[in-house]
Protein backbone atom coordinates (compact mmCIF):
# COMPACT_ATOMS: atom_id res chain seq x y z
CA UNK A 1 0.00 0.00 0.00
CA UNK A 2 1.12 3.53 -0.71
CA UNK A 3 1.94 5.67 1.92
CA UNK A 4 1.70 9.52 1.29
CA UNK A 5 3.34 11.41 3.69
CA UNK A 6 2.19 15.36 3.37
CA UNK A 7 4.55 18.42 5.05
CA UNK A 8 3.03 21.57 4.40
CA UNK A 9 5.25 24.50 5.05
CA UNK A 10 4.70 28.45 4.70
CA UNK A 11 2.23 29.70 3.25
CA UNK A 12 -0.02 26.89 3.77
CA UNK A 13 0.70 26.83 7.71
CA UNK A 14 0.77 30.42 7.96
CA UNK A 15 4.12 32.31 9.31
CA UNK A 16 2.40 35.60 10.58
CA UNK A 17 3.83 38.88 12.29
CA UNK A 18 1.78 38.96 14.84
CA UNK A 19 0.86 36.39 18.19
CA UNK A 20 -2.95 34.88 17.37
CA UNK A 21 -4.86 34.27 20.90
CA UNK A 22 -8.03 33.31 21.69
CA UNK A 23 -9.82 32.62 24.98
CA UNK A 24 -11.87 29.51 24.59
CA UNK A 25 -13.76 30.63 27.61
CA UNK A 26 -15.46 33.62 26.67
CA UNK A 27 -17.57 33.81 23.74
CA UNK A 28 -17.34 37.38 23.12
CA UNK A 29 -14.38 36.53 21.39
CA UNK A 30 -14.92 33.48 19.74
CA UNK A 31 -18.82 33.74 19.11
CA UNK A 32 -18.00 35.88 15.55
CA UNK A 33 -19.14 33.81 12.38
CA UNK A 34 -15.73 33.71 10.79
CA UNK A 35 -16.10 30.63 8.23
CA UNK A 36 -16.12 32.77 5.26
CA UNK A 37 -13.76 35.00 6.12
CA UNK A 38 -11.63 33.85 2.87
CA UNK A 39 -14.60 33.96 0.23
CA UNK A 40 -15.74 37.16 -1.70
CA UNK A 41 -18.84 38.60 -0.74
CA UNK A 42 -21.68 38.45 -3.00
CA UNK A 43 -25.21 39.77 -4.13
CA UNK A 44 -28.12 39.11 -6.08
CA UNK A 45 -28.81 41.96 -8.39
CA UNK A 46 -32.84 40.49 -9.01
CA UNK A 47 -34.79 38.14 -8.94
CA UNK A 48 -34.35 36.39 -11.80
CA UNK A 49 -30.34 35.92 -11.18
CA UNK A 50 -31.33 34.85 -7.74
CA UNK A 51 -33.25 32.38 -9.37
CA UNK A 52 -30.42 31.32 -11.60
CA UNK A 53 -28.04 31.44 -8.73
CA UNK A 54 -25.85 33.98 -10.48
CA UNK A 55 -24.06 35.98 -8.16
CA UNK A 56 -21.69 39.30 -8.44
CA UNK A 57 -18.79 39.63 -7.06
CA UNK A 58 -18.12 43.60 -7.78
CA UNK A 59 -20.71 45.15 -8.88
CA UNK A 60 -22.60 48.79 -9.31
CA UNK A 61 -26.55 50.20 -9.59
CA UNK A 62 -25.16 53.80 -10.65
CA UNK A 63 -25.48 54.53 -7.01
CA UNK A 64 -23.25 52.58 -4.95
CA UNK A 65 -20.32 50.72 -6.47
CA UNK A 66 -18.31 47.71 -4.91
CA UNK A 67 -15.29 47.94 -8.02
CA UNK A 68 -13.14 45.06 -6.62
CA UNK A 69 -14.44 42.19 -4.56
CA UNK A 70 -14.71 42.22 -0.82
CA UNK A 71 -13.62 39.62 1.51
CA UNK A 72 -17.37 39.09 3.17
CA UNK A 73 -17.85 39.78 7.17
CA UNK A 74 -15.63 39.90 10.38
CA UNK A 75 -12.07 40.18 9.31
CA UNK A 76 -10.08 40.79 12.46
CA UNK A 77 -10.91 40.32 16.23
CA UNK A 78 -8.96 41.83 18.69
CA UNK A 79 -9.54 42.01 22.78
CA UNK A 80 -8.27 43.31 25.83
CA UNK A 81 -8.96 43.06 29.23
CA UNK A 82 -11.97 45.43 28.83
CA UNK A 83 -13.11 45.63 25.29
CA UNK A 84 -13.17 43.44 22.07
CA UNK A 85 -12.84 44.93 18.95
CA UNK A 86 -13.55 43.66 15.44
CA UNK A 87 -13.29 45.14 11.88
CA UNK A 88 -15.71 44.13 9.46
CA UNK A 89 -16.54 44.88 5.73
CA UNK A 90 -20.12 44.45 6.81
CA UNK A 91 -21.02 42.23 3.71
CA UNK A 92 -22.84 38.96 4.55
CA UNK A 93 -21.48 35.80 4.08
CA UNK A 94 -24.85 34.37 2.39
CA UNK A 95 -25.63 35.84 -0.71
CA UNK A 96 -27.16 39.19 -0.61
CA UNK A 97 -29.84 40.50 -2.75
CA UNK A 98 -31.95 41.45 -4.41
CA UNK A 99 -33.98 44.39 -3.26
CA UNK A 100 -36.98 46.11 -4.31
CA UNK A 101 -39.56 49.56 -3.47
CA UNK A 102 -42.46 47.50 -3.29
CA UNK A 103 -43.80 43.70 -3.16
CA UNK A 104 -44.44 43.41 -6.85
CA UNK A 105 -40.95 44.15 -7.07
CA UNK A 106 -40.95 46.25 -9.89
CA UNK A 107 -39.33 49.25 -8.19
CA UNK A 108 -35.54 48.79 -7.73
CA UNK A 109 -33.95 49.96 -4.09
CA UNK A 110 -31.75 52.72 -5.00
CA UNK A 111 -28.55 50.96 -3.08
CA UNK A 112 -26.56 48.34 -2.95
CA UNK A 113 -23.88 47.19 -0.44
CA UNK A 114 -20.30 47.96 -0.03
CA UNK A 115 -17.97 47.43 2.17
CA UNK A 116 -18.27 49.51 5.24
CA UNK A 117 -14.17 49.05 6.66
CA UNK A 118 -15.44 49.26 10.14
CA UNK A 119 -14.21 48.77 13.65
CA UNK A 120 -16.58 48.09 16.48
CA UNK A 121 -15.76 47.29 19.89
CA UNK A 122 -17.91 46.00 22.74
CA UNK A 123 -17.29 45.99 26.24
CA UNK A 124 -16.18 42.97 28.07
CA UNK A 125 -17.55 43.59 31.24
CA UNK A 126 -21.04 45.01 30.49
CA UNK A 127 -22.87 47.11 33.59
CA UNK A 128 -26.55 47.75 33.89
CA UNK A 129 -27.51 51.45 34.91
CA UNK A 130 -30.50 53.01 37.02
CA UNK A 131 -31.28 55.09 33.85
CA UNK A 132 -31.71 53.39 30.73
CA UNK A 133 -30.64 54.30 27.31
CA UNK A 134 -32.59 54.57 24.08
CA UNK A 135 -31.23 52.97 20.39
CA UNK A 136 -30.40 55.75 17.56
CA UNK A 137 -30.03 55.72 14.40
CA UNK A 138 -27.18 53.26 12.78
CA UNK A 139 -25.13 50.31 14.25
CA UNK A 140 -26.47 49.58 17.78
CA UNK A 141 -24.48 46.28 17.64
CA UNK A 142 -22.67 43.85 14.95
CA UNK A 143 -24.45 40.32 14.25
CA UNK A 144 -21.78 37.48 14.24
CA UNK A 145 -21.58 37.79 10.12
CA UNK A 146 -20.37 41.14 10.78
CA UNK A 147 -23.42 43.07 9.38
CA UNK A 148 -24.92 45.74 11.31
CA UNK A 149 -28.06 45.72 13.59
CA UNK A 150 -30.59 48.59 13.15
CA UNK A 151 -33.20 48.91 15.99
CA UNK A 152 -36.54 49.53 14.69
CA UNK A 153 -36.61 52.44 13.62
CA UNK A 154 -37.16 53.32 10.08
CA UNK A 155 -35.51 57.30 11.13
CA UNK A 156 -39.12 58.82 10.57
CA UNK A 157 -41.14 60.07 13.58
CA UNK A 158 -44.57 61.92 13.46
CA UNK A 159 -44.59 65.77 13.64
CA UNK A 160 -47.36 67.67 15.05
CA UNK A 161 -46.43 70.69 13.46
CA UNK A 162 -46.65 69.90 9.81
CA UNK A 163 -49.46 66.52 10.33
CA UNK A 164 -46.35 64.28 8.45
CA UNK A 165 -43.94 62.33 9.20
CA UNK A 166 -40.71 63.58 9.03
CA UNK A 167 -37.25 62.22 9.00
CA UNK A 168 -34.83 62.23 11.84
CA UNK A 169 -36.59 64.20 14.02
CA UNK A 170 -37.32 64.09 17.85
CA UNK A 171 -40.94 62.26 18.24
CA UNK A 172 -42.97 60.31 20.34
CA UNK A 173 -44.81 57.96 17.25
CA UNK A 174 -41.78 56.36 15.39
CA UNK A 175 -42.20 54.63 12.50
CA UNK A 176 -41.71 51.02 12.55
CA UNK A 177 -38.65 50.01 10.09
CA UNK A 178 -40.54 46.49 9.49
CA UNK A 179 -43.76 47.37 8.72
CA UNK A 180 -42.73 50.44 6.36
CA UNK A 181 -39.73 49.33 5.15
CA UNK A 182 -40.32 45.66 4.70
CA UNK A 183 -40.87 45.83 1.22
CA UNK A 184 -37.20 46.46 0.42
CA UNK A 185 -35.68 44.08 2.71
CA UNK A 186 -33.86 40.86 0.78
CA UNK A 187 -34.82 37.69 1.72
CA UNK A 188 -32.51 37.68 5.11
CA UNK A 189 -34.89 40.34 6.37
CA UNK A 190 -31.94 43.00 5.65
CA UNK A 191 -30.96 45.91 2.99
CA UNK A 192 -28.85 49.57 2.60
CA UNK A 193 -28.75 53.14 3.84
CA UNK A 194 -26.35 54.66 1.83
CA UNK A 195 -24.18 51.21 1.25
CA UNK A 196 -24.47 49.64 4.62
CA UNK A 197 -25.90 46.44 5.17
CA UNK A 198 -28.26 46.36 8.08
CA UNK A 199 -30.72 43.62 9.92
CA UNK A 200 -33.80 45.51 11.56
CA UNK A 201 -35.48 42.02 11.71
CA UNK A 202 -34.83 37.89 12.22
CA UNK A 203 -31.92 37.51 9.48
CA UNK A 204 -33.27 33.86 8.58
CA UNK A 205 -29.90 33.12 6.05
CA UNK A 206 -27.15 34.30 8.67
CA UNK A 207 -29.61 31.51 11.33
CA UNK A 208 -29.45 29.01 8.40
CA UNK A 209 -25.57 29.09 8.27
CA UNK A 210 -25.54 28.59 12.14
CA UNK A 211 -28.16 26.00 12.18
CA UNK A 212 -30.99 27.89 13.86
CA UNK A 213 -33.45 25.94 12.89
CA UNK A 214 -34.13 27.29 9.12
CA UNK A 215 -34.59 25.57 6.01
CA UNK A 216 -33.18 27.06 2.74
CA UNK A 217 -35.14 26.26 -0.51
CA UNK A 218 -32.25 25.82 -3.42
CA UNK A 219 -34.38 26.56 -6.14
CA UNK A 220 -36.21 29.90 -4.74
CA UNK A 221 -33.68 30.61 -2.62
CA UNK A 222 -35.95 31.20 -0.20
CA UNK A 223 -35.35 31.08 3.76
CA UNK A 224 -38.63 29.33 6.28
CA UNK A 225 -38.48 28.52 9.71
CA UNK A 226 -38.52 24.82 9.95
CA UNK A 227 -41.00 22.73 11.09
CA UNK A 228 -38.94 19.59 12.29
CA UNK A 229 -39.12 19.52 16.20
CA UNK A 230 -37.28 21.70 17.99
CA UNK A 231 -33.47 20.27 19.52
CA UNK A 232 -31.24 22.88 20.74
CA UNK A 233 -30.95 25.91 22.16
CA UNK A 234 -30.31 29.16 19.70
CA UNK A 235 -27.01 30.02 19.15
CA UNK A 236 -25.78 33.30 19.62
CA UNK A 237 -26.57 35.89 16.58
CA UNK A 238 -25.27 38.80 17.48
CA UNK A 239 -23.50 41.65 20.20
CA UNK A 240 -25.15 45.01 21.28
CA UNK A 241 -22.78 47.79 22.29
CA UNK A 242 -23.82 47.53 25.97
CA UNK A 243 -21.70 43.81 25.71
CA UNK A 244 -24.50 41.56 26.19
CA UNK A 245 -25.27 38.88 23.44
CA UNK A 246 -28.75 38.35 21.08
CA UNK A 247 -29.73 34.91 21.10
CA UNK A 248 -31.78 33.35 18.17
CA UNK A 249 -35.72 32.70 18.98
CA UNK A 250 -35.69 29.66 21.03
CA UNK A 251 -33.69 29.26 24.78
CA UNK A 252 -35.08 27.15 27.78
CA UNK A 253 -38.22 26.94 28.96
CA UNK A 254 -36.95 27.92 32.27
CA UNK A 255 -34.68 30.50 32.60
CA UNK A 256 -32.18 28.81 35.02
CA UNK A 257 -32.88 25.12 34.28
CA UNK A 258 -30.64 24.28 31.08
CA UNK A 259 -32.69 20.69 31.42
CA UNK A 260 -36.14 22.08 30.83
CA UNK A 261 -36.64 21.90 27.05
CA UNK A 262 -36.08 24.56 24.46
CA UNK A 263 -39.38 26.65 23.28
CA UNK A 264 -39.79 29.28 21.35
CA UNK A 265 -39.36 33.16 23.35
CA UNK A 266 -41.99 34.84 23.21
CA UNK A 267 -41.93 39.04 23.07
CA UNK A 268 -43.89 40.97 25.97
CA UNK A 269 -45.29 43.56 23.12
CA UNK A 270 -48.35 43.24 21.77
CA UNK A 271 -50.14 44.79 19.24
CA UNK A 272 -52.75 47.69 21.04
CA UNK A 273 -55.97 46.29 19.66
CA UNK A 274 -57.70 46.73 23.07
CA UNK A 275 -56.80 42.70 24.48
CA UNK A 276 -54.91 42.64 27.87
CA UNK A 277 -56.16 46.01 28.90
CA UNK A 278 -54.26 47.71 26.07
CA UNK A 279 -55.87 50.65 24.02
CA UNK A 280 -57.73 49.89 21.33
CA UNK A 281 -56.42 51.75 18.23
CA UNK A 282 -57.26 49.39 15.68
CA UNK A 283 -60.27 50.68 14.40
CA UNK A 284 -60.61 53.51 11.53
CA UNK A 285 -60.54 57.24 12.71
CA UNK A 286 -59.06 55.73 16.46
CA UNK A 287 -57.28 58.65 17.89
CA UNK A 288 -53.46 58.11 19.40
CA UNK A 289 -53.85 60.32 22.30
CA UNK A 290 -50.99 58.47 24.53
CA UNK A 291 -47.87 56.78 23.82
CA UNK A 292 -47.15 53.75 26.17
CA UNK A 293 -45.62 53.31 29.34
CA UNK A 294 -42.67 51.27 28.08
CA UNK A 295 -41.91 54.70 25.71
CA UNK A 296 -42.48 57.27 28.20
CA UNK A 297 -40.30 55.90 30.62
CA UNK A 298 -37.21 55.50 28.29
CA UNK A 299 -37.80 59.36 27.03
CA UNK A 300 -38.56 60.39 30.28
CA UNK A 301 -41.70 61.80 29.15
CA UNK A 302 -45.38 61.70 30.26
CA UNK A 303 -47.78 59.61 27.88
CA UNK A 304 -49.49 62.35 26.90
CA UNK A 305 -48.08 62.70 23.65
CA UNK A 306 -50.75 62.92 20.74
CA UNK A 307 -49.98 61.20 17.26
CA UNK A 308 -52.24 61.10 14.10
CA UNK A 309 -55.39 59.80 13.85
CA UNK A 310 -55.45 55.97 12.57
CA UNK A 311 -56.52 55.91 9.12
CA UNK A 312 -55.47 54.99 5.51
CA UNK A 313 -52.63 57.50 5.93
CA UNK A 314 -51.85 56.12 9.17
CA UNK A 315 -52.47 53.11 9.25
CA UNK A 316 -52.66 50.94 12.81
CA UNK A 317 -49.34 49.09 13.54
CA UNK A 318 -47.46 51.96 11.54
CA UNK A 319 -45.52 53.08 14.72
CA UNK A 320 -43.90 51.34 17.41
CA UNK A 321 -45.69 52.59 20.04
CA UNK A 322 -48.39 51.28 18.52
CA UNK A 323 -47.39 48.31 20.52
CA UNK A 324 -47.76 47.88 24.29
CA UNK A 325 -46.01 45.73 27.12
CA UNK A 326 -48.43 43.66 29.10
CA UNK A 327 -45.51 43.81 32.05
CA UNK A 328 -47.62 47.35 31.93
CA UNK A 329 -50.65 46.23 32.54
CA UNK A 330 -50.66 43.75 35.18
CA UNK A 331 -49.59 40.20 33.15
CA UNK A 332 -46.74 38.77 34.61
CA UNK A 333 -44.29 36.69 32.31
CA UNK A 334 -44.73 33.13 32.39
CA UNK A 335 -44.90 29.85 30.48
CA UNK A 336 -48.34 30.75 28.95
CA UNK A 337 -47.97 34.31 28.27
CA UNK A 338 -44.38 35.94 28.02
CA UNK A 339 -40.53 35.37 28.25
CA UNK A 340 -38.86 38.03 27.60
CA UNK A 341 -39.23 42.04 29.13
CA UNK A 342 -38.89 45.16 27.84
CA UNK A 343 -35.58 45.88 26.12
CA UNK A 344 -36.74 42.00 24.70
CA UNK A 345 -34.37 40.10 27.09
CA UNK A 346 -33.83 37.96 29.78
CA UNK A 347 -31.66 36.96 32.82
CA UNK A 348 -30.78 33.21 32.10
CA UNK A 349 -28.56 29.56 31.76
CA UNK A 350 -27.48 29.62 27.55
CA UNK A 351 -24.78 27.14 26.55
CA UNK A 352 -22.33 29.56 26.31
CA UNK A 353 -23.60 30.68 29.86
CA UNK A 354 -23.85 27.60 31.86
CA UNK A 355 -23.99 30.55 35.44
CA UNK A 356 -26.03 32.91 33.79
CA UNK A 357 -26.00 36.16 31.61
CA UNK A 358 -28.71 38.67 30.28
CA UNK A 359 -29.35 37.83 27.01
CA UNK A 360 -31.50 39.18 24.47
CA UNK A 361 -33.83 36.73 22.04
CA UNK A 362 -34.91 37.68 18.25
CA UNK A 363 -38.38 38.14 18.10
CA UNK A 364 -40.51 35.42 15.91
CA UNK A 365 -44.35 34.54 15.55
CA UNK A 366 -44.72 30.47 15.35
CA UNK A 367 -44.63 30.62 11.67
CA UNK A 368 -41.19 32.31 11.96
CA UNK A 369 -42.89 36.17 10.73
CA UNK A 370 -40.72 38.74 12.50
CA UNK A 371 -42.57 40.21 15.68
CA UNK A 372 -42.15 43.31 17.70
CA UNK A 373 -39.42 44.88 19.05
CA UNK A 374 -37.66 41.98 16.40
CA UNK A 375 -34.65 41.99 18.46
CA UNK A 376 -33.49 44.26 20.99
CA UNK A 377 -36.48 46.75 22.35
CA UNK A 378 -36.47 50.27 22.20
CA UNK A 379 -34.04 50.56 24.61
CA UNK A 380 -30.39 49.11 25.73
CA UNK A 381 -30.94 46.91 28.59
CA UNK A 382 -27.27 47.63 29.97
CA UNK A 383 -24.99 50.51 29.30
CA UNK A 384 -24.50 51.03 25.96
CA UNK A 385 -20.36 52.21 26.23
CA UNK A 386 -19.52 50.15 22.70
CA UNK A 387 -19.66 51.81 19.29
CA UNK A 388 -17.64 52.69 15.59
CA UNK A 389 -14.44 53.52 16.59
CA UNK A 390 -11.67 54.75 13.90
CA UNK A 391 -7.66 53.02 16.19
CA UNK A 392 -7.16 50.88 18.64
CA UNK A 393 -5.36 52.90 21.13
CA UNK A 394 -4.33 49.86 23.72
CA UNK A 395 -2.41 46.74 23.55
CA UNK A 396 -4.35 43.67 22.63
CA UNK A 397 -4.71 40.18 21.68
CA UNK A 398 -5.24 39.13 18.38
CA UNK A 399 -7.81 36.45 18.21
CA UNK A 400 -8.84 36.35 14.43
CA UNK A 401 -7.48 37.02 11.22
CA UNK A 402 -9.21 36.69 7.85
CA UNK A 403 -8.72 37.36 3.88
CA UNK A 404 -4.78 37.19 3.15
CA UNK A 405 -3.98 36.89 6.54
CA UNK A 406 -6.26 33.52 7.31
CA UNK A 407 -3.79 30.22 8.22
CA UNK A 408 -5.31 27.80 6.22
CA UNK A 409 -5.61 24.61 7.12
CA UNK A 410 -5.00 20.84 5.37
CA UNK A 411 -8.06 18.34 5.26
CA UNK A 412 -7.45 14.44 5.65
CA UNK A 413 -5.96 13.55 2.42
CA UNK A 414 -8.18 10.80 0.42
CA UNK A 415 -6.77 8.12 -1.75
CA UNK A 416 -8.86 6.62 -4.36
CA UNK A 417 -7.20 4.06 -7.04
CA UNK A 418 -4.14 5.31 -6.06
CA UNK A 419 -4.53 8.34 -6.69
CA UNK A 420 -3.90 10.65 -3.39
CA UNK A 421 -5.78 14.46 -3.32
CA UNK A 422 -4.43 16.95 -1.08
CA UNK A 423 -7.45 19.79 -0.03
CA UNK A 424 -6.90 23.03 2.16
CA UNK A 425 -8.48 25.31 3.08
CA UNK A 426 -8.03 28.88 0.85
CA UNK A 427 -8.92 32.26 -0.05
CA UNK A 428 -11.08 32.71 -2.90
CA UNK A 429 -8.90 34.93 -5.58
CA UNK A 430 -5.78 33.13 -4.62
CA UNK A 431 -3.40 31.05 -6.45
CA UNK A 432 -1.31 27.40 -5.06
CA UNK A 433 1.84 25.67 -5.77
CA UNK A 434 1.86 22.00 -4.75
CA UNK A 435 5.45 20.88 -4.67
CA UNK A 436 6.70 17.31 -3.56
CA UNK A 437 10.02 15.64 -2.75
CA UNK A 438 11.28 12.27 -1.57
CA UNK A 439 14.52 13.21 0.64
CA UNK A 440 13.88 17.11 1.43
CA UNK A 441 17.43 17.55 -0.47
CA UNK A 442 15.45 18.69 -3.95
CA UNK A 443 11.63 19.33 -4.87
CA UNK A 444 9.86 19.04 -7.96
CA UNK A 445 6.64 21.08 -8.24
CA UNK A 446 4.23 19.44 -9.38
CA UNK A 447 1.63 22.43 -10.25
CA UNK A 448 2.01 26.42 -9.58
CA UNK A 449 -1.51 26.78 -10.97
CA UNK A 450 -3.94 25.57 -8.08
CA UNK A 451 -6.76 28.04 -8.09
CA UNK A 452 -9.10 28.95 -5.02
CA UNK A 453 -12.43 27.31 -5.56
CA UNK A 454 -14.41 29.67 -3.13
CA UNK A 455 -12.51 29.19 0.26
CA UNK A 456 -11.03 26.01 -0.72
CA UNK A 457 -8.10 24.10 -3.16
CA UNK A 458 -6.80 20.65 -4.06
CA UNK A 459 -4.61 18.74 -6.02
CA UNK A 460 -4.36 15.11 -7.14
CA UNK A 461 -1.62 13.36 -7.47
CA UNK A 462 -0.23 11.46 -10.19
CA UNK A 463 -0.94 7.64 -8.96
CA UNK A 464 2.78 6.54 -10.33
CA UNK A 465 4.34 8.52 -7.70
CA UNK A 466 6.24 6.77 -4.95
CA UNK A 467 6.44 7.80 -1.63
CA UNK A 468 6.50 11.59 -1.21
CA UNK A 469 6.21 14.67 0.99
CA UNK A 470 4.12 17.35 -0.19
CA UNK A 471 4.22 21.41 0.67
CA UNK A 472 1.74 23.83 -0.58
CA UNK A 473 1.95 27.46 -0.84
CA UNK A 474 -0.03 30.58 -1.84
CA UNK A 475 2.03 32.43 -5.00
CA UNK A 476 -0.28 35.03 -5.71
CA UNK A 477 -3.79 36.90 -4.67
CA UNK A 478 -5.99 38.55 -7.51
CA UNK A 479 -6.72 42.57 -6.64
CA UNK A 480 -9.17 42.85 -4.16
CA UNK A 481 -10.94 45.99 -1.83
CA UNK A 482 -8.48 45.58 1.20
CA UNK A 483 -9.50 48.89 2.30
CA UNK A 484 -10.13 48.83 6.09
CA UNK A 485 -8.22 45.37 6.42
CA UNK A 486 -5.10 45.41 7.64
CA UNK A 487 -2.29 43.17 6.39
CA UNK A 488 -0.06 41.83 8.52
CA UNK A 489 1.57 39.30 6.30
CA UNK A 490 1.38 37.00 3.00
CA UNK A 491 3.52 33.61 2.12
CA UNK A 492 5.10 32.57 -0.39
CA UNK A 493 8.02 30.25 -1.80
CA UNK A 494 10.68 30.66 -4.20
CA UNK A 495 11.65 29.86 -6.88
CA UNK A 496 8.13 30.78 -8.82
CA UNK A 497 6.29 32.91 -6.22
CA UNK A 498 5.30 36.67 -5.72
CA UNK A 499 4.24 39.34 -3.19
CA UNK A 500 3.02 43.12 -3.58
CA UNK A 501 4.47 46.15 -2.49
CA UNK A 502 4.01 47.47 0.84
CA UNK A 503 3.16 43.94 2.28
CA UNK A 504 5.48 42.06 4.28
CA UNK A 505 6.25 38.21 2.73
CA UNK A 506 6.98 34.99 4.67
CA UNK A 507 8.76 33.20 1.99
CA UNK A 508 10.05 29.65 1.83
CA UNK A 509 13.03 29.03 -0.26
CA UNK A 510 14.36 26.06 -2.12
CA UNK A 511 18.26 26.03 -2.45
CA UNK A 512 19.70 25.13 -5.79
CA UNK A 513 21.18 21.53 -5.73
CA UNK A 514 24.32 22.66 -6.88
CA UNK A 515 26.91 23.04 -5.13
CA UNK A 516 25.88 20.95 -2.24
CA UNK A 517 23.34 22.31 0.04
CA UNK A 518 25.31 23.17 3.88
CA UNK A 519 23.46 21.02 6.49
CA UNK A 520 20.27 21.92 8.25
CA UNK A 521 21.18 25.37 11.01
CA UNK A 522 23.83 26.03 9.17
CA UNK A 523 24.72 29.78 10.03
CA UNK A 524 23.38 32.57 8.00
CA UNK A 525 24.53 35.61 7.15
CA UNK A 526 22.55 37.40 5.23
CA UNK A 527 19.29 36.75 2.68
CA UNK A 528 18.74 39.75 0.08
CA UNK A 529 15.78 40.58 -2.28
CA UNK A 530 15.67 42.37 -5.36
CA UNK A 531 19.35 44.11 -4.14
CA UNK A 532 18.45 45.56 -1.28
CA UNK A 533 15.54 44.48 0.81
CA UNK A 534 17.35 42.46 3.76
CA UNK A 535 15.40 39.19 5.42
CA UNK A 536 14.74 39.14 8.94
CA UNK A 537 13.77 35.90 11.05
CA UNK A 538 15.81 33.63 8.88
CA UNK A 539 15.88 30.16 9.57
CA UNK A 540 16.79 27.49 7.91
CA UNK A 541 16.04 23.83 9.92
CA UNK A 542 15.47 21.61 7.28
CA UNK A 543 18.56 21.19 4.61
CA UNK A 544 17.90 22.88 1.03
CA UNK A 545 15.40 25.17 2.54
CA UNK A 546 15.48 28.59 4.03
CA UNK A 547 12.79 30.88 5.58
CA UNK A 548 13.23 34.73 5.58
CA UNK A 549 10.88 37.45 5.75
CA UNK A 550 10.74 40.39 3.81
CA UNK A 551 9.00 44.02 4.29
CA UNK A 552 8.53 45.28 0.94
CA UNK A 553 8.31 49.24 0.47
CA UNK A 554 5.69 50.29 -1.58
CA UNK A 555 8.34 52.47 -4.31
CA UNK A 556 9.58 49.09 -4.96
CA UNK A 557 10.39 48.18 -8.71
CA UNK A 558 8.17 45.56 -9.67
CA UNK A 559 9.05 42.32 -11.84
CA UNK A 560 11.09 39.37 -11.65
CA UNK A 561 13.52 40.01 -8.83
CA UNK A 562 16.56 37.52 -7.21
CA UNK A 563 16.58 36.32 -3.78
CA UNK A 564 20.43 35.54 -2.71
CA UNK A 565 21.31 33.66 0.18
CA UNK A 566 24.56 34.27 1.83
CA UNK A 567 26.18 31.25 4.18
CA UNK A 568 28.54 32.31 6.65
CA UNK A 569 31.30 29.54 5.82
CA UNK A 570 30.82 28.82 2.21
CA UNK A 571 29.85 27.76 -0.38
CA UNK A 572 29.27 30.67 -2.53
CA UNK A 573 26.29 32.43 -2.45
CA UNK A 574 22.60 31.11 -3.86
CA UNK A 575 21.12 32.81 -6.00
CA UNK A 576 17.26 32.17 -6.78
CA UNK A 577 15.79 33.69 -9.65
CA UNK A 578 11.92 34.58 -10.76
CA UNK A 579 10.36 35.54 -7.68
CA UNK A 580 7.93 38.63 -8.82
CA UNK A 581 7.28 41.84 -7.02
CA UNK A 582 3.74 42.62 -8.14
Amino acid sequence: MKTIVISIVAGLAGIFLVTINARADDPRTNSWFTTYAGQYARIYSSDLSRTNGTSLTAWTNGTTIQTLPAYCGVQEIYSSSNWVYIRSTGLGSFVMGPWYLNAQHTQAFPNWPVNQKTMYRIPRNPTVPATKTATGGGPIGYFVDGAAMFNSWDAFSYSTVSNVDAQNITGYWNRDAYVNEGASFDPNNAHQAGGQYHYHANPPALRYQLSDHVDFNSVTKIYTESTNALTKHSPILAWTADGYPVYGPYGYSVSNDASSGIRRMISGYVIRNGQYGTDNLSTNNAPRKTIPAWSARLFNVSTNQTGPNVSASFPFGRYMEDNDYLGDHGVAPGTNTYDLDEYNGRWCVTPEFPQGTYAYFVSISSNGAPTFPYNIGRGFYGNPTGGTVTTISETVATNFLGNTNLTPTLNSPSVNSGKVTLTWSAIEGGTYMVQSTTDFSAWTTNSTTVPAVLNAASYTNNPTDNYRFYRVARTSVANYDNAGTTVFSTASIAPGGSANRGQTVTVTITLPSSPPNPPANAPITSVVLGGSISGTNISDSTQGTVVATFTIPAGTSTGAQNIVVTFTSGPPPYTISSFTIN
